[in-house]
């Protein structure tokens, strides 16, 4: 049984004393809560305030992106170990924004998701397709490239440490959600090529996350599909009640 993992990723918000506030009411409302990986993944500035709130807590803390090389001339990035040393347990990679607005390619985060393994932090690999993409139908072949190019080079072990991220770029920030059924075809999928790639086993060892739009409202329906492990929540995510009501649908 593979336990629900919801990870909250505040993107470009907040400034040090509402993320400390945020850190610290999502920490207090997952206090006594069992059978679900809870994460928040703050911006890097924020990264070290809210570390020292969720020290020792039931809160795992994660980052939104980092850079492949250990060290180096390198202005703006971050390594894997500088993530570790602040605390980090995960880091996002892939999301569709650093993918579409910024120009990161499958390439490109096939370097940080091998970086990130070798380091010991357990990245979140973000696919989805486009809604041009979906309404040409060609969201499986969309995903099917993503995954393959994104996660090119692992063993089987390896593969077993990550978690994948289902977000369709059209359902991110619009208010349109993927109907469950939409989702867990698109989850059935990724657990199929999965299977191809290494092992039936290993395919129903990974949690696979959906992402888009996710609220308390929608989640409940979202997250009793059988192949839908959890979420990664952007805008409900800035919200501790909306947030932990996600969180508790997950938990049963």
């Amino acid at each position: 049984m593979r336990r629900p993992f919801i990870a909250g990723n505040w993107k470009m918000t907040q400034d040090r004393r509402s993320a400390v506030a945020l850190a610290e009411g999502v920490s207090r409302q997952a206090a006594g809560l069992s059978g679900v990986d809870v994460a928040v993944c703050p911006p890097s500035c924020y990264l070290d305030a809210v570390a020292t709130v969720l020290a020792n807590g039931p809160v795992g803390l994660g980052a939104q992106n980092m850079y492949h090389e250990p060290n180096g001339a390198f202005t703006g990035e971050l390594s894997a170990a500088m993530l570790l040393d602040l605390g980090c347990r995960y880091v996002i990679l892939g999301h569709s924004e650093r993918r579409h607005i910024l120009g990161e390619t499958d390439a490109d985060v096939n370097k940080k998701v091998l970086a990130a393994l070798a380091a010991g932090l357990t990245p979140i690999v973000c696919l989805g397709e486009t809604l041009p993409e979906r309404e040409a139908g060609k969201t499986l072949d969309v995903i099917r490239t993503q995954f393959s190019g994104s996660l090119a080079g692992l063993g089987a072990a390896e593969f077993q440490k990550i978690v994948i991220a289902y977000e369709p770029v059209w359902a991110i920030g619009t208010g349109k959600t993927a109907t469950p059924e939409q989702a867990e075809e698109v989850h059935a999928d990724l657990r199929r090529i999965m299977a191809e790639c290494y092992t039936a086993p290993v395919a129903e060892s990974v949690r696979i996350q959906y992402g888009g739009s996710v609220k308390p409202d929608n989640a409940a329906d979202l997250l009793s599909q059988p192949n839908i492990d959890g979420a990664l929540v952007g805008g409900a995510s800035l919200k501790v009640d909306a947030f932990m009501g996600i969180v508790v649908h997950a938990v049963g």
